[in-house]
């Protein structure tokens, strides 16, 4: 495995283990075809509308992939933490990158060329396998997005929906109710199509009827029914 090293000054979020938890064989060979890079915050590793170079997989880390309207407002697609990868289906359909992936913090990210990616799905039926699952999350993925903004009445149930989904997110940690929150309020509403000021806002009214608790970048939700009583739809 080929190693750059862009900007190392920040410390790096634990890697994952392996590479994806492939077979050895397929991780041992993705290894040598891969290269991997260490970027710092706010690197932009493909751009809406390039033609696809090649798959990129978080191995450290969190990128956010958005895109951008005529009028200028960018709206975040999701954010993708380590062991997944980004820009596969452009890669597959020959097609350019439908969204910006861009660094959230320090991150370790294999970078894995479209000719190679192909040749090795032709050899290994598991990175087919796991190429073709990916593809239908992103599928399942996007059109819950569509769903939640589309169906949403107001801004204050598009926070809702989002602040549940952190919660089945985080449903395997110690404590599911308590997370860090990574996002700023900028961040937030641009994941949810609403202004900076609007997401600050709902923030207070939701803190004011004891929906969350805010301890610096410690969210707390304690109670699940009383959040999922905004959501209509």
């Amino acid at each position: 495995m080929a190693t750059q090293i862009a900007n190392n000054a920040q410390k790096l979020a634990p890697a994952i283990k392996t590479f994806c938890d492939f077979p050895p064989a397929v991780a041992d060979a993705l290894e040598l075809e891969a290269l991997t890079t260490t970027y710092p915050t706010g690197a932009v590793l493909f751009a809406e509308g390039q033609a696809p170079r090649g798959v990129f997989i978080v191995r450290r880390g969190r990128v956010k992939l958005s895109i951008s309207g005529s009028d200028g407002r960018t709206l975040i697609l999701r954010i993708v933490h380590a062991g997944s990868p980004m820009g596969i289906a452009a890669v597959v359909s020959g097609r350019a990158y439908e969204a910006t992936a861009e660094t959230q913090e320090p991150c370790e990210i294999s970078f894995l060329r479209q000719s190679d990616l192909l040749r090795l799905m032709r050899l290994h039926g598991e990175l087919a396998l796991w190429v073709t699952q990916h593809i239908s999350q992103d599928y399942a993925c996007t059109c819950r997005e569509i769903r939640d903004l589309i169906l949403s009445d107001s801004a204050s149930e598009k926070l809702a929906r989002l602040m549940v989904g952190w919660l089945d997110q985080n449903a395997a940690a110690t404590n599911p109710t308590q997370m860090k929150l990574a996002l700023t309020h900028e961040e937030i509403g641009q994941m949810i199509g609403t202004s900076r000021e609007t997401v600050s806002r709902l923030f207070a009214g939701f803190k004011k009827q004891r929906l969350i608790q805010q301890n610096g970048c410690t969210l707390v939700i304690p109670n699940r029914v009383a959040l999922e009583s905004l959501i209509t739809a």
